[in-house]
Parts: C-alpha cells; structure tokens; sequence
C-alpha cells in the first residue's frame, strides 16, 4: 500500500504504528521505538540508493523455525512449523524505467528488466534468478508489472537456520502482490511461487516449508499430500506458558557450499520411491517400502534407504507432536522433538557433512546443548541441516545460564531466544 514518504515517517515517528508493531515483534508497547527506526531507516536507504520518491510501501517477511517434520516437505509429507519475531523488511516505490531494482544492505544492487523474464542459466544461484524468477510467476498470475524500486534491511542472520532465503523470497512475493496484483493472491500462493522461483530459476530442488512457514504465519501444521493444494491448520499453542523457550543456536558453520548435501537428500528419497513405484515416499506405503528394501539397498544405496526410514518416521511424528500441542501434553512434545533429533543425526544424516572431520559445528553444538539440558528440554538439528542452526526448547527458569554457557562455546549472539510471530508476510 504506497503511501506519502513524509507521512510515513511522522507517524513511525510519533507512534501511530505501536500497536501493529508490537503485536508483529511480540514486544511490549514501550519496545516498539527500536522496530519504528527500522521501517524509517529502510525509507532513508530507499532515498539514498534510488533518490527521492514521493510515496512509498512498507513490506515485512518473517524468518521461520521449523519445530516438527525435518526433510518430510519435499517428499510430500507433514511438517510444523512457525514464524518469528526477526524478519526482512522493505522501503518499495515505483520508478519509471520498467526494471525492478533491489538493494540488500550489505549486497550488490540488484536490477531486473521486466521486458525480459525468462530463465538464465547463468543466473543460477544467485539472487537475481530468484526475482527474475518471482517477477514472472506474478506476471502468468496477471500481475501488470512495471517500475519498481526496493530497499531491503533484515535481522534474520544469513545462514542462521531460520531461512533468511524464505523471508527474501516472501517478502518480494508480498511486494509484487500489493503492488500489482489486482486480485490478491493467498500467501500460500506466495509460498508457492517463492518455491517455484528457487527450484526452477535459482536451480534449488528446495520443499515448501520454509515459504509456508514465513509467509502464513503464526504455527501451522501442513499436510503436503497434495502439494498444489496443500493442507494448512493453526495450531494455538503458547509455549511461555509451557514454562518453555524457544532458542536458536547458531552452530557458526557456512551453509554456502553444501548445496550438493542438501540436493542428495531429496534425490536419494526419490530413488527409493521410484524402486517402490512412486514419485515421492509419500506415495509408497511404508509396508511397500519395507517389502522392496532389498532391492532398494541395491539400486539405491544403503543411506538412501536409511534416510527414507527417517521421513517416513518423522512424518508419523508430525502428526503425534500436532495432538501433544493441542492437549497441552509437552513432556509428550518434547519427547518427540528428541526423538526426531536423534532419527535427523541416525538416520537423515544432516548433522555432519561426508567426509567432515575437523569441522562438525552443529554436532558439536547439539552435544553441548544436551550437556547443559541434563535431559530437560529438548535440542534437535534445525532445518535443512550439515551447517546453520540447532533448536533448542529451554526450560524457561534456566534460559539465562543456558545462553550464557551456549554464548562461551559458540561465541557472543549466537543463542537466538525467540519468539513466535501471529503473523506471516505482511504491509505495514
């Protein structure tokens, strides 16, 4: 929703946005000062970078933490997940030379003729894949597509495990839409697109939980047996009052070169379905599974087929873990979060890279979050795994010892505690 510069900053400036920025940042009222300077601060970078515009929008896209269904997505099946109170925002206002510019602080400027939307292969990779990408899954939507300008700042740390590549893709899909959509498109069809965008233009065989997640928000549960159309429930849950938190610890390992670990997981799922008679494992009955394992060792490898064990299990869980929330039973949940660790570690195999040795950042990091624990809690591998982010659920009275042992062994900031955010993609 473009609205005058000026206006903006008075009002961001004099507290009009309190409300709306405390129930985005899960923050008390008086907190809100720091978020306001934020969206005032991406307006002075649109000025800077682009010059002066008289109107502008203001667009927010929160980080995701997955908490159940770890690699389940791209075989179709159930996850749980929820977004979070850091996230990517934007300072976007048209200009009139028929290109999409984008500046990431910290980033090269990025610039996208809109005459011209077709897939590059050199531009695998890289991030204008991902808006040449977005641009023209908007544009077959109906999207009259012209000029625009956009500032991008974020608090959600790349490589972290949150997804800061999900809040980017979300993020420009909730641009695009509010900018030249004349009828809205869902934020699952956001979530869509930003997946459609990586597989097909960025050349990442990625599933679709990370842009669910940021993009519908709050914590959801999603069934992905039909993945055109995929099922979609909240699941109220307050943690707080579980006397628990929700910590995110960065390991300090660089995901940047393990694309090819990332891509084995679905390809070696996909091999075992096919020996079974399916696309994906989800369409392979676990008894059929269990009845091809011979030749599935054979053809496909015996880590393809423990990992096929892990996602078959792990979905089960998903399940299991939904009905604990929704009972208030959390030692239940909690059991299952470190079972589904232990099956990642076992079975997935995404705790440490092949062949790593002296650099096992996130097994490390699971071994000292465990110590700490003394079996309370819970910890488990985040998200896609190798590198990034481990989970930890804190008993909320031992939150402050835990992140300061956590903080001397991985280093200063790198427990995130977090909180869960009502609220997916969003126009301020």
């Amino acid at each position: 929703m473009m609205r005058s510069v000026s206006v903006w900053k008075q009002e961001l400036a004099d507290g009009t946005h309190t409300s709306r920025l405390a129930a985005l940042y899960c923050c008390a009222p008086e907190q809100t000062p720091t978020q306001a300077a934020r969206y005032a601060a991406v307006l002075d970078g649109l000025e800077t970078t682009f010059g002066s515009h008289t109107e502008a929008g203001l667009y927010s896209a929160p980080g995701r933490t997955e908490i159940g269904g770890n690699h389940t997505d791209h075989q179709h099946g159930r996850v749980l997940a929820g977004s979070v109170n850091i996230d990517m925002i934007a300072a976007a206002a048209p200009n009139s030379l028929n290109q999409l510019r984008v500046q990431s602080e910290g980033y090269d400027l990025c610039v996208i003729d809109l005459s011209n939307l077709v897939a590059r292969k050199e531009e695998e990779n890289t991030t204008m894949a991902l808006l040449r990408g977005e641009c023209e899954a908007f544009r077959q939507r109906g999207a009259k597509l012209s000029g625009l300008d956009v500032y991008i700042s974020s608090n959600v740390p790349k490589g972290s495990g949150v997804s800061s590549s999900a809040a980017f893709e979300v993020l420009i899909g909730v641009i695009l839409n509010d900018c030249f959509m004349a009828e809205k498109v869902s934020p699952i069809a956001i979530a869509q697109i930003g997946q459609w965008a990586e597989n097909v233009y960025f050349g990442k065989p990625c599933g679709l939980m990370d842009q669910m997640a940021s993009s519908v928000g709050n914590i959801i549960t999603i069934d992905f047996a039909d993945p055109a159309h995929p099922a979609v429930e909240p699941v109220q849950v307050d943690f707080s009052k579980a006397g628990l938190a929700l910590c995110i610890l960065d390991s300090g390992a660089d995901h940047a070169d393990l694309t090819d670990e990332y891509a084995a997981i679905p390809s070696e799922c996909r091999a075992v379905a096919a020996v079974c008679g399916g696309e994906v494992l989800r369409d392979v009955p676990f008894e059929t599974f269990l009845a091809k394992l011979p030749e599935c060792r054979k053809q496909c490898g015996d880590r393809a087929v423990l990992r096929a064990f892990h996602i078959y299990a792990d979905n089960e869980r998903v399940a299991k873990q939904v009905a604990a929330l929704r009972a208030d039973d959390f030692d239940t949940f909690l059991q299952l979060v470190t079972e589904s660790g232990l099956s990642s570690w076992e079975y997935l195999q995404n705790v440490i890279p092949a062949g790593y040795k002296e650099h096992q950042e996130v097994a490390v990091t699971i071994a000292a979050a465990k110590h700490f624990l003394r079996g309370k809690g819970a910890v488990r591998v985040h998200g896609g795994g190798f590198a990034g982010t481990v989970q930890a659920f804190v008993p909320v009275e031992e939150l402050a010892q835990f992140k300061e042992q956590m903080e001397a062994i991985l280093g200063a900031g790198r427990c995130h505690v977090l909180s869960i955010r009502p609220e997916g993609g969003a126009v301020l």
